[in-house]
């Protein structure tokens, strides 16, 4: 598969990975031959990038962390909490836990995995990707520093919903002051789940250096969840097309990350963050530092400034030969840039 930009994409190429709608149902599913209309409706979407099956690069593998069967059952379940709650019901808290047990499940599985975000984002289910996607990464980062699964749960429980008091907030008191209070009220009442789930709501727009919101807690008063979520849903917003700035790739996002470093972000969990993702996703396109040109198609743990590069070159009018190049064992060529 290869990560093209939506401007890019023509009639007849082949969608690589699906695309889920808001309610978690599919919208587009892979292997479908995408017409004229399909690409329209994707940019009326907001939708920016696509994954397209290229022959070329058929065995790359985008190393998913979670199986769709756990996306669906995610993102319906972060629709219906919501729906719930815009409504004036209860939203099922033992619903979120079994959904919270299914994806925990795929994270230990793949633990050994790079984490990127490759799920295509809509306007209609941005809100519960985004979810999603900071609960999935919480819990890897949580997993690497060491939680037990109880701590584990109660982290992705409280990564999943830590937005939500954004549902039912009134316009005029918009803000991250208020819906991090909304969210603690909210969630503190939810006696099947722990207190800290409802504090990582009420803390993940803190800073280490007392910037942050609401209250102005510095250091060791911010609870270890609430740092996690914090770094979690700076990044993956960041790569959001609804961002100011975005979307950004994955390598610019934690550059940014690195400058918030022991200021609004926790230094040694920031560490961590960044041994867990793909800086340069498998599938991007990229222009190296010797000048050529390639498609990553494999990544190094603990490494992730040096994938595997494909680079393609023409021997004659009928033969393209493909080179593996390995960065790792080319320490003086670098990425010189990423190709949208």
């Amino acid at each position: 598969m290869r990560l093209v930009n939506i401007e890019m994409v023509e009639p007849g190429q082949i969608l690589g990975k699906t695309i889920f709608s808001a309610n978690g149902t599919v919208l587009l599913s892979s292997g479908v031959q995408l017409t004229v209309f399909m690409i329209s409706t994707l940019k009326r979407l907001g939708v920016t990038h696509i994954y397209i099956d290229d022959p070329r690069f058929r065995d790359v593998d985008t190393q998913d962390m979670l199986s769709e069967e756990t996306k669906r059952a995610v993102i319906n379940q972060m629709s219906e909490a919501f729906e719930a709650i815009r409504s004036g019901k209860e939203f099922s808290t033992k619903a979120i836990s079994k959904t919270i047990d299914q994806l925990l499940d795929d994270v230990m599985r793949n633990s050994s995995v790079m984490v990127h975000l490759s799920d295509i984002r809509t306007e209609d289910n941005a809100a519960y990707v985004h979810a999603m996607n900071v609960c999935m990464l919480s819990a890897v980062v949580g997993m690497n520093m060491g939680l037990n699964m109880l701590q584990l749960k109660d982290l992705s429980i409280g990564a999943l919903l830590h937005d939500i008091g954004k549902i039912n907030a009134p316009k005029v008191q918009e803000g991250r002051m208020h819906h991090a209070w909304r969210g603690f009220e909210l969630l503190k009442m939810k006696r099947e789940f722990s207190l800290l789930v409802a504090h990582v709501a009420f803390q993940h727009h803190e800073a280490v250096d007392g910037t942050g919101e609401p209250r102005g807690i510095t250091g060791e008063e911010i609870h270890l969840y609430a740092k996690i979520v914090a770094i979690a849903n700076q990044y993956d917003n960041m790569l959001s097309p609804l961002h100011p700035d975005g979307p950004m790739l994955p390598h610019v996002a934690c550059e940014r990350l690195n400058a918030m470093s022991g200021t609004l972000l926790d230094h040694e969990v920031l560490t961590q963050f960044m041994k867990i993702v793909s800086i340069y996703p498998n599938g991007i396109s990229v222009r190296l530092s010797n000048r050529k040109i390639g498609v990553v198609v494999g990544q190094h743990r603990g490494l992730p400034g040096r994938p595997i590069i494909r680079i393609l070159s023409k021997e004659d009018e009928d033969t393209v030969e493909a080179t593996e190049f390995d960065l790792a064992r080319h320490p003086t060529v670098f990425i010189e840039s990423v190709l949208n």
